[in-house]
């Protein structure tokens, strides 16, 4: 269908998806997505590290799927999203079984080396939640540029897992919602300390969920703003052809 739509939570625009298979260096299988601009190459790239799986965590995801969704048409990003080891989405199960951040770091490296072997620019990784613990203990590799890090928990991450990006100095940016569940921005100032570059960014009124087309927006500004500031502000409108989704998974 095609006509001036306003961008909803079940809009889908336009993009080449490929479904694929990451395999890791210990030998499995992950699901994953990479979602590309039509018509001309991407001028960034995001690496989506979704959630805690045994809470519902996945590529799917809500931020991740809205942004596999509509950051390759609105911004000209390249989304690759995938399952960890023992994740499951409508998309598939990936081999393996959830290892508590341990073996999960040959998951990260079996996405990072797939996005420097397809070429893909500019990579960051971004993480929500689990997924940003998974970012802080295993991103810092060869080809990324920088990390974006939604709720962070700091559960499974480090004081010394901040130090090597403190030393390191790749950006890190945390987006700590203001009534989030696990770490809110005053106490965000004291976990991140050892990590001198990171740049904390209070939201107001937001949650740990990021559920509501204000949050989401919020944050895929803030992804832009470090991928592709010249593609800002991004419209909530589209004047073209898109895809709308029935049934729209738990914010989760």
């Amino acid at each position: 269908m095609s006509s001036s739509i306003e961008i909803r939570a079940n809009t889908v625009l336009p993009a080449i998806r490929r479904p694929l298979t990451l395999t890791t260096s210990d030998g499995l299988r992950l699901v994953a997505e990479l979602a590309l601009p039509e018509g001309h190459p991407p001028v960034a790239t995001i690496i989506a590290l979704h959630p805690l799986p045994t809470h519902g965590g996945m590529m799917d995801s809500h931020i991740f799927r809205k942004a596999a969704w509509r950051l390759p048409a609105l911004a000209d990003i390249a989304v690759l999203r995938f399952n960890t080891r023992g994740t499951q989405s409508e998309a598939g199960k990936s081999e393996g079984e959830f290892s508590n951040a341990t073996s999960e770091q040959l998951d990260v490296e079996a996405a990072v080396h797939y996005a420097i072997k397809e070429g893909l620019p500019h990579i960051w990784v971004v993480g929500w939640s689990f997924g940003t613990d998974l970012a802080l203990k295993f991103g810092l590799l060869p080809g990324v540029e920088g990390a974006i890090l939604l709720s962070p928990p700091l559960r499974f991450s480090t004081s010394a897992d901040l130090l090597r990006w403190n030393e390191d100095g790749r950006p890190v940016i945390a987006l700590i919602p203001e009534l989030d569940d696990y770490l809110r921005p005053a106490a965000a100032i004291e976990a991140f300390a050892p990590l001198s570059q990171a740049e904390l960014i209070p939201v107001e009124g937001a949650k740990h969920l990021w559920v509501g087309e204000p949050s989401v927006y919020r944050v895929f500004g803030e992804i832009v703003q470090r991928l592709n500031p010249a593609a800002l502000p991004l419209p909530r409108t589209w004047d073209g052809p898109y895809e709308t989704v029935v049934d729209v998974l738990p914010a989760r």
